[in-house]
């Protein structure tokens, strides 16, 4: 038998906590007079830390929960399948991709491409994986703003990110060499964009996990055991895009900072 413990510390507390000791850590850093690449590091180690702590967290959520297997014998795809035909969707394929973690939609071929032990198992951290990608299928049928946006960004950040690491390092260089901060500049708006990309993927992910534990309360679909793990998986998923943003903005900061400083010594 699977127990569950009742957890006060929601997202929202979570991510109120996270942004305070966030904040002043940056508020120390960014202070400073003299901006040196140890700063980078301590915001590089601090990111990384946090963020294997939450992948690991992620991890043993998935697969305790993958042991709760559902009473209704569903696998993941049966689950996709159910949730876009309940809510009116036929034009989309759920389809089976290598790899762990692989899940996503696809808006523009139209399938749920699920990993494939989401597709094939019959658990709770299956279902919650398969509800949570047909979400955003739900998201563009009825035309989310958020998820717009988003992929309205998508060419541009893949821009961003291709040119991003040469002209940051070209920036650096000039810089150093003569004090020209023009280069750094053009980096720092780059790096600008694909920030701003992590941020508006944060409602996009908490939206999507939302709709899929609605869908899967009222449908009935799961026990309420199975639903409170299937919460607790997802949550735990949304943190992983929670501390990304947060660390790409540090690092936006700490980049952009530079720009109101000195020449680098």
């Amino acid at each position: 038998m699977f127990l569950f413990k009742k957890n006060k510390d929601n997202g929202k507390n979570f991510i109120l906590k996270l942004w305070h000791n966030f904040s002043f850590a940056c508020s120390k850093i960014f202070k400073s007079k003299e901006h040196k690449m140890g700063g980078y590091y301590l915001i590089f180690g601090v990111i990384f830390v946090v963020s294997l702590i939450v992948q690991n967290k992620l991890k043993a959520k998935f697969a305790f929960y993958s042991q709760l297997h559902l009473q209704n014998g569903m696998s993941g795809k049966e689950i996709a399948e159910k949730m876009l035909y309940d809510n009116g969707i036929r034009n989309v394929q759920v389809i089976s991709v290598p790899g762990q973690l692989t899940d996503h939609y696809n808006p523009v071929d139209k399938t749920v491409n699920l990993s494939e032990e989401v597709y094939m198992q019959r658990n709770a951290a299956a279902a919650a994986v398969a509800a949570h990608e047909c979400g955003h299928a739900v998201q563009h049928q009825v035309g989310y703003a958020a998820l717009k946006l988003r992929s309205s960004l998508v060419p541009l950040v893949n821009v961003s990110s291709k040119l991003l690491n040469i002209i940051l390092i070209a920036g650096f260089l000039v810089m150093a060499s003569s004090g020209n901060k023009t280069l750094l500049a053009v980096a720092v708006v780059l790096f600008g964009i694909t920030t701003l990309f992590t941020f508006i993927t944060l409602p996009v992910e908490y939206d999507a996990s939302n709709r899929a534990l609605a869908w899967l309360e009222k449908s009935g679909t799961v026990t309420k055991q199975e639903q409170e793990g299937a919460k607790d998986a997802l949550k735990w998923a949304a943190r992983t895009y929670v501390v990304a943003a947060l660390g790409s903005l540090a690092q936006f900061l700490y980049f952009a900072s530079m720009l109101n400083g000195g020449r680098r010594n």
